[in-house]
C-alpha cells in the first residue's frame, strides 16, 4: 500500500504544531522531503537526521512559548508526530511492526527498537556528559521520544550505549530512532497484522 501519508494539527496556549508524514517515499521512487522548521535549531537539525536517515518524509512547522525553554515545543512536536504515525497504524495496512537499528558517530553509539504494536511504552537510557549541546538542553529529547511513543501506541527502548560528546550521542540517538521507525512502519506483504492475536493493541 504505497502512498501512506498522514497530517495533524495541534494548538494549545503554549504551542502550535503541525507535522505531515510520508511513510513511503521510495516506494514512488523519490527521495524522503524533510523539511523542519521549529524555532529551536539543534532540534530542526535532529529531526532532519531522524527522517533523513528513516527514510521518512517529515514536514514539521511549530512555534511555541520559547521565551520560556524549549520544552513544550520540544514535547508537543513528539505528540504531534506520535499521532501522526498512529493514524498510520489505523490506515489498516499491515505493518512490519519491528524496527531495530545500532548507529555510530564517532565516539558515540546509539540503539533503539521499536514495535508498533498498539501500546505505548518507552525506555530511555542515555547519561550525557555535557547538558547542552549548543544551546539545546539535550535532556528534552527524552520528552520528545516519551511523548512520540505514549501518543502513537508504540513501544520504544532507546539507549545510548557510550559517548563522550552529547552532541554525538543525540544525533546517533535520532538518526537510530529514524531507522527504527523507518522499518517498523514499512507496509508488510499480505493482508493479517504481524500479530498472533489477529490484531494489534
Amino acid at each position: 500500500m504505497a502512498g501512506r501519508q498522514t497530517s495533524f494539527e495541534r494548538k494549545t496556549r503554549e504551542t502550535e504544531v503541525a507535522v505531515r508524514l510520508d511513510l513511503d517515499p521510495a516506494d514512488r521512487g523519490s527521495a524522503p522531503v524533510v523539511e523542519v522548521s521549529t524555532g529551536v535549531p539543534f532540534f530542526d537539525h535532529m529531526l532532519h537526521a531522524m527522517g533523513f536517515h528513516g527514510g521518512i518524509g517529515l514536514q514539521v512547522s511549530a512555534s511555541g512559548d520559547l521565551e520560556v525553554d524549549a520544552h513544550h515545543v520540544v514535547e508537543d512536536v513528539g505528540i504531534v508526530m506520535g499521532e501522526c504515525l498512529y493514524r498510520a497504524m489505523e490506515q489498516g495496512c499491515p505493518l512490519a511492526r519491528f524496527g531495530h537499528a545500532v548507529i555510530p558517530m564517532d565516539d558515540a553509539l546509539a540503539e533503539v527498537t521499536v514495535d508498533a504494536g498498539g501500546r505505548g511504552y518507552c525506555r530511555f537510557d542515555a547519561a550525557f556528559p555535557q547538558d547542552r549541546a549548543g544551546d539545546f538542553d539535550v535532556w528534552l529529547l527524552r520528552e520528545f521520544v516519551m511523548a512520540l511513543a505514549g501518543r502513537a501506541r508504540i513501544n520504544v527502548h532507546a539507549s545510548v550505549r557510550y559517548g563522550g560528546n552529547s552532541h554525538h550521542m543525540a544525533e546517533a540517538l535520532c538518526k537510530a530512532l529514524g531507522r527504527a521507525l523507518g522499518q517498523a512502519f514499512r507496509a508488510a506483504p499480505g493482508p493479517e497484522p504481524r500479530s498472533t492475536k489477529g490484531r494489534v493493541g
